[in-house]
């Protein structure tokens, strides 16, 4: 599967859950994070890595080869503690922009090539994106879209007036909410759309994730790993139930969208939670 992450709205975390998605993907499939953000990457200078492999190097040979190669991604990528795969993005927001025009979807992109391979799941990391984003093109040929916000009157205003534009983007667009705000099954049914699961501020776990902190806050024994891993195990028997013709797994209780309110300013949800508490 190709599946990108990306916000309507501020920073909300989209490169420390693509990360955290990648760490805890289910044993079963191989991930590789993309980090395709237009404004620049953060990995290399959050772990201290080379420039290249990245996503520059992956641009100029699918260049040169057409992008036709399915191990071609593969061979770009560099490991994060812990083994995650990922392809860097330039700090720089020319170079990432130039690399992305490059790095077209379609039946010879490296990043759908390689999605379409047995047993491996790419993840791509578009930053803030609209319809001008260079990162665009990938959203509309991935299989799914990750919606990143926090569930605050002022973001999800922005989200609801954008939302209708973003679900041309992507025909199969969810949520993921991070930290407290609106409960889960408010926010799925006032936008219209699943929520695949809810991140807890985690400082010290996201910490490790940029590159900082130690392994008592690993993504395996963090709160920020242990909702990722849930998200992940939720995302995967979705889609692919989705994909099979059939629904999602009952015990994972997605949150199920009510009437879409799309085009209209957001209406309000009632009395926000302020423990986190989901339902």
């Amino acid at each position: 599967m190709l599946i990108t992450v990306c916000s309507l709205k501020g920073s909300p975390g989209v490169t420390t859950l693509a990360t955290a998605l990648g760490a805890r993907w289910p044993a079963q499939e191989n991930p590789i994070v993309v980090e395709a953000d237009p404004a620049g990457g953060d990995l290399m200078a959050r772990f201290r890595l080379p420039e290249s492999p990245g996503l520059v190097s992956l641009a100029a040979a699918a260049r040169g080869r057409g992008g036709s190669e399915p191990n071609l991604l593969a061979q770009h990528t560099q490991l994060l503690p812990g083994g995650l795969r990922v392809v860097l993005g330039p700090v720089g927001a020319e170079q990432a922009r130039a690399a992305l025009s490059v790095l077209a979807p379609g039946a010879s992109s490296p990043m759908r090539r390689a999605a379409d391979q047995p047993g491996i799941t790419v993840i791509v990391d578009c930053g803030r994106v609209d319809a001008d984003s260079p990162a665009f093109p990938i959203i509309r040929g991935a299989d799914a879209m990750l919606l990143v916000a926090r569930p605050h009157d002022d973001e999800l205003a922005h989200v609801a007036l954008k939302l209708q534009a973003a679900q041309r983007w992507s025909a199969k667009p969810c949520f993921v909410l991070v930290g407290d705000g609106y409960p889960t099954a408010e926010v799925a049914q006032v936008m219209g759309i699943p929520v695949m699961g809810r991140v807890p501020r985690d400082d010290k776990g996201a910490a490790v994730l940029c590159g900082h902190g130690n392994g008592r806050h690993s993504p395996e024994k963090s709160a920020l790993g242990r909702a990722a891993a849930k998200i992940a195990l939720n995302a995967f028997a979705h889609w692919h139930a989705t994909n099979n013709g059939g629904t999602h797994a009952p015990h994972l209780q997605l949150a199920v969208p009510g009437r879409p309110v799309f085009g209209a300013a957001l209406q309000p949800l009632g009395p926000q939670t302020r423990n986190g508490a989901t339902s």
